[in-house]
């Protein structure tokens, strides 16, 4: 499987304000790139996070240039959500396009249920919390080979610490957010360690509306179920 993170950060690497609320940091142009980047993929993945505080659907990619490459079906939608604290009404289970909900042992059977009414698929993985490396292998036995991720933060850190993540494209707007407790592209507890770092290739550079697209490979990348 190819994990693609994709991002739109400000000039100093937030997400958005300290109240996490949304803001428009790329425009029109990159808005276009991120469809095509999802009309290449199998699925789209958030954490619990972004959908409790954003509220995202999910749907949007470009059709014509999915038609294009010969891509059958729409991109599954996924939710890392370990506690199943997702609402049933919430936008990512709205409409036609599958959703599959990653969820913990702990999550309470009454959530799972309500999930499964509102037309979630379930994948179990891990205790407390979700096994990612675990759970991203049945996302891949069930034909899902190019994963988009979205956000939020601790989703995006701990794929970045379970070694899973292939490829990194930033947006990087001209825009200053400020804030020590505004979300970054990962946040989790961080690494300390210089040999735990993960290594980045730049392979390319794009100016994007008033902004600019980095895109790296990752180097230093664990395949799935090791470690």
């Amino acid at each position: 499987m190819h994990v693609h993170v994709n991002a739109a950060v400000s000039a100093d690497g937030k997400l958005s304000t300290r109240n996490r609320e949304q803001v428009r940091i790329s425009g029109d142009e990159d808005f276009a790139r991120v469809d095509r980047v999802r009309a290449e993929s199998d699925a789209v993945m958030v954490g619990v996070g972004t959908v409790l505080a954003d509220d995202p659907s999910l749907v949007r990619f470009d059709q014509t240039h999915r038609e294009a490459l010969e891509i059958p079906g729409v991109p599954t939608r996924v939710v890392a959500d370990s506690r199943a604290r997702t609402p049933p009404d919430a936008e990512v289970l709205a409409g036609d396009a599958p959703t599959t909900v990653l969820v913990g042992e702990a999550a309470p059977d009454d959530r799972l249920d309500a999930l499964r009414d509102a037309g979630a698929s379930i994948v179990v993985a891990g205790e407390e919390r979700v096994d990612l490396p675990a759970a991203l292998a049945e996302l891949e036995a069930e034909r899902v080979r190019r994963l988009m991720v979205e956000g939020g933060g601790e989703l995006v850190f701990s794929l970045f610490e379970d070694g899973l993540v292939d490829e990194l494209t930033l947006y990087v707007g001209g825009l200053v957010l400020g804030g020590r407790d505004a979300p970054t592209i990962a946040d989790g507890e961080g690494f300390v360690d210089r040999e735990t770092f993960p290594r980045l290739a730049l392979e390319g550079v794009e100016r994007v509306d008033d902004g600019v697209v980095l895109n790296w490979s990752v180097e230093s990348s664990r395949p799935l179920g090791a470690g």
